[in-house]
Parts: C-alpha cells; sequence; structure tokens
C-alpha cells in the first residue's frame, strides 16, 4: 500500500520527472523543514503582541524553502558529484549516477533560482537585499569541507539567514537586538544535527579527503554538541527577553532542551542508522520552539 509521503510523491511522478525531484531532495523533505522553521520563528516573533503570525508570509517562505533547498542541493551535487560517487549512501544522486547531466542539472539550477527570485520580489525592498545577500553563503558552502573541518559552521550561517529575512519581511528591516541572538540560536543549531548527520559519511569522507567537524571532534562529539547546544538555549533566552516574551515560549526552550539533551546522550555516532534518525528528529525541535512562540505571542 502506498502511503503519503513525500518519497512516495517522487516515486508517483512520471520518470523523466524523477532524477529532478530527486536532485532538489524532495523526496528528503527534512533538510527542508531545516532551513524553514528558523524563518517561522522570525516571522513569529515578529508578530504583534496577540496575533497569529502572518500566515502569507509562512507560505510564501515555506515556497522559497523548497526551491533554495532544492537550489541548494543541486550546487552541492554539481560541486561534488566525483566525491558522490565514491560514497555508499551518496551513490546513486542523479549527477553521481548519470541520470542528469551537468548541463541539464544548471539549466534546472536556473529555474530554480528564477522561481525563489520571484518569491523574493514579493517582499520589501530592505529584505530583497538582505536575500539576495546570502546567495554568495549558498554557492560557497559545497566548497567548505574541502579547505575546513568547519563546514557545518557556513551552513549554519547559510540555513538560519531566514532568522534576518523572516523578521525583516514582517517589520520593514531587522532589530538586531532580536534578530542576532536568534539568528546565532540557529547556527549553533545547525552545528547540533549537521554534525550528527557527518558522523554517517566519516569513513568515506576520510578516504577522500573531505573534512566535517565529526571528524574534527571525533570521540568529543558529545562534548561540543552540549556546548552547542547551551549556547543555542541562551542565545533564545536572550531573543525572547529582547522581544518580551512570555512563559510558554520560555516552555517551549526547555522542551528545546530536553529534547537535544536526549538526542546527545542517546546518541550512538557509529551507527550510521542512529546518527540519521536523530538528525531527522531535529525537525521537532524547530516545531516544539514555533508553537511556543505563537502561544507566548498570544
Amino acid at each position: 500500500p502506498r502511503s503519503f509521503s513525500a518519497a512516495e510523491l517522487v516515486r508517483a511522478a512520471p520518470a523523466p520527472l524523477q532524477p529532478y525531484l530527486r536532485l532538489m531532495r524532495l523526496h528528503q523533505p527534512a533538510g527542508t523543514w531545516l532551513l524553514y522553521l528558523p524563518c517561522t520563528w522570525s516571522i513569529g516573533l515578529a508578530a504583534a503582541p496577540g496575533c497569529l503570525p502572518d500566515w502569507r508570509m509562512l507560505s510564501l517562505f515555506g515556497v522559497g524553502a523548497v526551491l533554495m533547498r532544492g537550489a541548494g542541493c543541486t550546487i552541492n551535487d554539481m560541486w561534488d558529484r566525483d566525491y558522490d560517487r565514491q560514497v555508499a549512501r551518496t551513490a546513486s544522486r542523479p549527477l553521481a549516477a548519470g541520470d542528469i547531466s551537468t548541463f541539464q542539472s544548471l539549466v534546472f539550477l536556473g529555474g530554480q533560482l528564477s522561481l525563489a527570485l520571484c518569491v523574493l520580489l514579493c517582499l520589501n525592498y530592505y529584505s530583497i537585499i538582505l536575500g539576495a545577500a546570502s546567495l554568495s553563503l549558498v554557492v560557497t558552502y559545497p566548497l567548505m569541507k574541502r579547505i575546513t573541518y568547519w563546514p557545518q559552521l557556513v551552513l549554519g550561517l547559510t540555513f538560519n539567514w531566514g532568522a534576518l529575512l523572516g523578521w525583516s519581511a514582517i517589520r520593514g528591516s531587522c532589530e538586531w537586538s532580536v534578530c542576532l541572538p536568534l539568528y546565532f540560536a540557529g547556527v549553533m543549531w545547525t552545528l547540533v544535527y549537521d554534525t550528527i548527520y557527518a558522523h554517517q559519511d566519516k569513513r568515506d569522507d576520510i578516504m577522500i579527503g573531505v573534512k566535517s567537524t565529526a571528524l574534527q571532534f571525533k570521540e568529543d562529539t558529545k562534548q561540543w554538541l552540549s556546548g552547542f547546544s547551551l549556547a543555542m538555549l541562551l542565545s533564545l533566552c536572550m531573543a525572547g527577553m529582547n522581544c518580551n516574551q512570555t512563559f510558554p515560549y520560555y516552555s517551549a526552550v526547555a522542551a528545546v532542551g530536553a529534547h537535544l539533551a536526549h538526542q546527545i546522550y542517546t546518541l550512538d555516532i557509529d551507527k550510521p542508522e542512529d546518527c540519521w534518525k536523530k538528525f531527522a528528529s531535529n525537525r521537532t525541535v524547530g516545531i516544539l520552539l514555533f508553537i511556543g512562540i505563537v502561544l507566548g505571542n498570544l
């Protein structure tokens, strides 16, 4: 029996379309959620006291997250197609497997970025400039694993840009006393979940010579993840205090802390299936915080 899931939708799509949908990782929506959720936090915090978040902006940013995550994956696979062929988990990706050509991927990337630009042009001028500024991070992130053991930090800077953009889309500019702590919290969160993710591939990464925080931290991973989690929670508290958040918000921050503590305590960095499970569970972390923001505002 078929289940209603992103993977099933991709499998049900016409065969010529499937490689493009897999190229943009439509069958693996966890990454899209992790890109989208910091946007929802920012939009929620920017709402007027007693009001729900702007549903139009939430929808617009949802479309943008799908397109920009897809574009980021396309760029990543174009840079990494030779590496991907050498890693068991990524060898079946469309470019690595030869299902589509580099030129076809480039044309597809142009289409995704064009649609994302249409979404961006629906925002105010401040947000258009701010959103366009993130493109350099999107393009250069895939190169970082070749030159530094901290590519997860660059991914954090890239993936959490919505923490700045969501607020400016509602208010017309950034309130830095709120947006910067929220952005920093998101970066710390990315360091947690993407270090866990990177432990899936550490043996292959050593063989082919690419770098990650998983290889940097090794057996000290849990101590580092605990430090990043603490920094995230403190930054969320600072953002909440600077925009007069209320008890439900701080309750959600506490729930986020408990979830992260459980993730780290039970994590087995030598079991790829456990690393994937813990990575994917971070969607719950982001949704918990968003619910806390909404209830705190109300």
